[in-house]
């Protein structure tokens, strides 16, 4: 009873893994990208482009 138990708990934190892995991280990573990139471009909006005038 306890060896089976021992391999489904294995199964699962092995499919766990795969998910965070190949589906959640990714759009973790991508919003994060995007969202530093949203924020550039509204800080570039109120203040003008960098460099001298």
């Amino acid at each position: 009873m306890l060896a089976k138990a021992g391999a489904t708990r294995r199964r699962l934190e092995g499919f766990v893994f795969l998910l965070l892995a190949f589906l959640i991280w990714p759009f973790i990573a991508v919003g994060v990208v995007s969202g530093w990139g949203f924020v550039v471009w509204m800080y570039y909006l109120f203040t003008g482009p960098p460099g001298p005038v």
